[in-house]
């Protein structure tokens, strides 16, 4: 990967640009409209929202208030609402409010899990058959899930048409080995969330270290590292300066002995996930 327009292949044949802008908790209006608008101006063409994010209306009139064509943005949302109907109709929400015909790219927010679900597995079956229906009609150029574990993806692979991304929680310290490994194996792109870590991830002294041989910062080393280890990194931020410093991770390539060592932080040192949200644990 060369630029931020680069791009991984999906399953479908659809591409995608190799380095996402997250929009998690950027508020509606203005806030999210100027961090859009600044991130597609730096060269960010991948733009990540959600409904539970409540802030599609403004990504979407950034899109429109810049001067990049509708074409040349690829855009994902994400439904929180689980089952077929329900769906079916946060999905025509979604589009009203972003004011497009499609996304690029449509995402289950989180499974439905054992703990909530007596039925999960067909929960998560129906969510999964609106979005194949989406999907076949062109309205979602390509579809995947968000939070999902193997287990919670193994109901999903009798489909004809099988989720294409898998969104979930990947920075040093916390990698989701096994998880990473089963959608490597089915061919699914694995996205990452919070890429930058929080707190002691981008204070850790071994990032810190490693960050300041290639004159990068922390920030910078976690998305490079994301990118080398063949996952798409969604970093944000609100601030122009590193919305921008964010962007600028190919001028440098992460020694195969550092990425080791960053690897291994998980497993010397037992980070968690900082969220503090299980696919299996949480109640919604």
């Amino acid at each position: 990967m060369k630029n931020l327009g680069d791009t991984y292949t999906l399953s479908n044949g659809y591409e995608i640009p190799c380095v996402g802008f997250g929009t998690w908790r950027i508020p509606g209006g203005e806030p999210v409209i100027s961090a859009v608008k600044k991130a597609l101006e730096v060269g960010y063409c991948h733009i990540d929202t959600a409904a539970y994010y409540y802030n599609e209306e403004g990504v979407g009139e950034a899109v429109r208030q810049s001067d990049i064509g509708r074409e040349k943005v690829f855009i994902t949302s994400k439904v929180w609402e689980r089952g077929y109907r329900e769906a079916l109709s946060t999905f025509d929400r979604s589009l009203n409010k972003l004011k497009m015909d499609y996304v690029d790219l449509y995402l289950i927010h989180w499974p439905a899990n054992a703990k909530v679900y007596k039925n999960w597995r067909d929960v998560n079956a129906e969510t999964w058959r609106a979005l194949v229906e989406m999907y076949k009609k062109g309205r979602a150029k390509a579809i995947g899930v968000s939070n999902f574990l193997p287990h919670h993806l193994e109901p999903l692979m009798g489909f004809d048409t099988l989720p294409m991304v898998n969104q979930i929680e990947y920075h040093p310290g916390y990698m989701q080995r096994d998880a990473v490994n089963y959608c490597r194996q089915k061919g699914i792109i694995v996205e990452a969330w919070s890429p930058l870590g929080k707190g002691k991830v981008l204070s850790h002294p071994r990032l810190l270290a490693i960050a300041e041989k290639y004159g990068k910062s922390t920030a910078q080393l976690c998305v490079r590292w994301c990118l080398q280890n063949g996952t798409l990194p969604l970093p944000k931020s609100v601030t122009p300066r590193r919305i921008e410093e964010n962007a600028r991770v190919f001028d440098f390539e992460i020694s195969a002995e550092d990425m080791r060592a960053i690897d291994d932080i998980e497993r010397e040192e037992g980070y968690f996930g900082w969220s503090g949200l299980h696919p299996d644990e949480v109640e919604f």
